[in-house]
């Protein structure tokens, strides 16, 4: 495919303001999936896509969190095979398998973790007692979410914080900087795959790689600096629109009041 100078600038710049919101609460691809489709790529092309540009957001902030030591790479090694392992499984699976079940339930799951973020006194600044041991934590978090990413991908970021913060007992910023460590891990892996397809536009993807890097590594800074003030009212917004926007594809019937 072939796209004009202002489209690829308007890309990036869509990127880079998803790379941040990312960063903090994940949900960016409600900006990048849209905006790619909005360019006439077939939808297969534009997840393989999205998959290739988000993979340099997430590292960007992976990359920006190990350099502050909030990364534990001794407990978090599983997790990343695991993870790996699962969202292969995924990508291969979501082409086989119909994602209609799922698409229907999402919206109702993220407004039930964006009320848990609201409410639950689990979420802060601190670390708390753990739920799940390191193995069964990586066998049942990393392959099921990293699955789910490869099979279908939205509210990932949020299944991920939510894991690392009821399960694992992580403060609100360590868990966002494991977020982005397995986000990046089932980025790759399912990036391979789609790569091997030849799916992947390859012109788009490196010009909304920019703006992601950078929108990451802008958004990271606020995670470090912020903290919780900036992160729960992130994570329950984002859940939220996440929610809301599934379920105005999901049914349209229900927003009909919305016509004028």
């Amino acid at each position: 495919m072939e796209f004009e100078i202002s489209v690829l600038a308007l890309l990036a710049v869509a990127a880079l303001v998803a790379g941040f919101i990312d960063a903090i609460a994940g949900g960016g691809g409600l900006i990048t999936i849209p905006a790619l489709l909005a360019t006439g790529m077939p939808p297969t092309m534009a997840l393989a896509t999205n998959k290739l540009q988000s993979s340099f957001g997430s590292f960007s902030a992976t990359y920006y969190y190990f350099r502050r030591g909030l990364l534990d790479w001794r407990t978090m090694k599983w997790a990343i095979g695991c993870t790996f392992v699962g969202s292969v499984l995924g990508t291969i699976a979501v082409q086989l398998i119909d994602a209609s079940i799922l698409q229907k339930i999402l919206p109702f799951l993220l407004a039930a973790f964006a009320v848990y973020f609201l409410c639950s006194p689990r979420v802060g600044d601190q670390d708390r007692q753990h739920r799940l041991g390191i193995i069964p934590f990586a066998l049942l978090i990393g392959t099921g979410i990293g699955f789910y990413d490869g099979f279908f991908g939205p509210g990932t970021g949020s299944f991920f914080a939510l894991a690392f913060i009821a399960l694992a007992g992580f403060s609100m910023a360590k868990a966002t900087a494991h977020t982005k460590l397995l986000n990046f891990t089932s980025n790759i892996a399912s990036l391979l795959f789609f790569i091997l397809g030849g799916q992947v536009v390859w012109v788009a993807g490196l010009s909304m790689a920019l703006g992601q890097f950078i929108g990451a590594r802008l958004g990271s800074k606020v995670v470090i600096s912020q903290g919780t003030r900036i992160i729960k009212p992130m994570l329950v917004s984002v859940s939220l629109v996440m929610s809301l926007h599934l379920l105005w594809q999901q049914y349209p019937a229900w927003f009909s009041w919305l016509s004028f």
